[in-house]
């Protein structure tokens, strides 16, 4: 269990950290919530008390035998401030200590995560810009805002991303210090990534397809993080099981030639294409155009043909510079089995980097956490394992690693 302290500022997106607390208490943290009092116009101490099962501090002096203001700052593994206004922004950048919330800031030794959220010009204000590069300069991971729906009938960026996406980074974080090093650098600034996702579906006629266990959850993982350390990022999504993160531009596909025209279409002009989508290796020679139906005790017989190799593809065609990176879904007896079907296939497909995982017995498929080994043509070169988002960062860390290794 990790102790996290909750720093809620004053903005209308203080009632999404309730639901952000709650799935901070539900995965089994000891959560402390430090509102501003300009928060607590929105959302109510008794709110946080219950929520957490802790009281709230809201003052330097409230309590101040047990010294909150260093105590709780201190003593926590990870501290994350959702939402983080652009007056906390430059609150901390200027490392003021004028509340009790500032304060923890300026004690906090763990990682630090904020979630921006404000109207779209104050976002893009030079002083707002200039406070983030601040923080993000002294290794706090500022997170890049989502776009959409604001206060009233205003849209653009500066909308606080969904808990669930605050979330996973914030976990990312506290498990892996790389994680929110990349974060806070922004390391993927100027780049463009490319990643596919989702399992496709080959029809068999107007309502019935052939189709794969894979969730999207670990594509989806992979974009999360290459957005939140500056890239910019396109997401090839074949039927996710869920949506896309923030600050992602999203290209529907369905079936395995749908995924590899979208591929080819969009990975040209990338630094990292990132193939975990499962593409289906078969489809049928026919698709039928009215619904099969059953005749008497007759089964149905249908011919398959190979689909095109979308991974080798992207490997054959990939100019000078380009990391790709691709996915082995392997069901194998131990790991040095797993080792030599990855080297095998690493060796077939032609990319600069393989995940692989061992999926025997129906293993990650939708699962929220992951174990991977990754292989680079000199053999084995890292493991991880976690949430599917901390294994993430361990992934984009190995292709940064191969990125620098390669002539440009």
């Amino acid at each position: 269990m990790s102790r996290i302290v909750l720093g809620v500022a004053g903005g209308i997106a203080a009632y999404k950290a309730c639901l952000l607390l709650r799935r901070f208490t539900e995965a089994g943290h000891d959560v402390h919530v430090v509102p501003t009092a300009n928060a607590l116009s929105f959302v109510g101490e008794t709110t946080w008390a219950a929520l957490s099962g802790h009281p709230v501090h809201t003052s330097v002096f409230a309590d101040a035998h047990e010294v909150p203001h260093v105590r709780l700052g201190r003593d926590a593994d990870l501290v994350v401030v959702a939402p983080a206004t652009a007056d906390l922004l430059a609150r901390a950048a200027s490392g003021r200590a004028d509340d009790l919330l500032t304060n923890v800031l300026l004690t906090a030794t763990c990682p630090v995560v904020m979630a921006p959220a404000m109207h779209t010009e104050m976002w893009h204000h030079p002083a707002t810009q200039a406070n983030v590069a601040t923080l993000r300069s002294r290794g706090v991971a500022v997170l890049r805002p989502a776009e959409g729906r604001l206060t009233g009938a205003d849209s653009g960026a500066g909308r606080l991303p969904e808990p669930e996406d605050i979330e996973a980074s914030a976990l990312a974080a506290l498990a892996d210090p790389r994680a929110v090093a990349g974060m806070a650098a922004q390391d993927l600034a100027g780049w463009r990534a490319v990643i596919s996702a989702g399992g496709t579906r080959e029809a068999l006629d107007p309502v019935r397809f052939v189709g794969n266990s894979s969730s999207g959850l670990m594509g989806v993982a992979l974009a999360r993080a290459c957005v939140q350390r500056g890239a910019e990022v396109t997401l090839v999504a074949a039927n996710l099981a869920i949506e896309a993160p923030a600050g992602v531009g999203v290209v529907p596909v369905v079936s395995t030639g749908d995924l590899a025209a979208a591929m080819a279409e969009h990975a040209p002009s990338a630094d990292l294409v990132v193939m975990a989508a499962a593409p289906a290796d078969f489809t049928p020679v026919s698709r039928s155009d009215k619904k099969l139906k059953k005749s008497g005790d007759a089964g149905l017989t249908v011919e398959f043909t190979q689909t095109t190799d979308v991974l080798a593809g992207l490997a054959a065609r990939r100019p000078d510079g380009q990391v790709v990176v691709g996915f082995a879904a392997e069901t194998a007896s131990d790991e040095d089995d797993l080792v030599r079907l990855g080297t095998a296939k690493l060796a077939r497909k032609g990319c600069q980097l393989l995940v692989l995982n061992n999926v025997s017995g129906g293993a990650v498929f939708g699962a929220e956490e992951n174990e991977v080994l990754l292989l680079d043509p000199s053999g084995l070169v890292g493991r991880a394992a976690g949430s599917k988002t901390s294994v993430a960062h361990a992934i984009v860390d190995a292709a940064v690693s191969v990125r620098e290794r390669r002539p440009a």
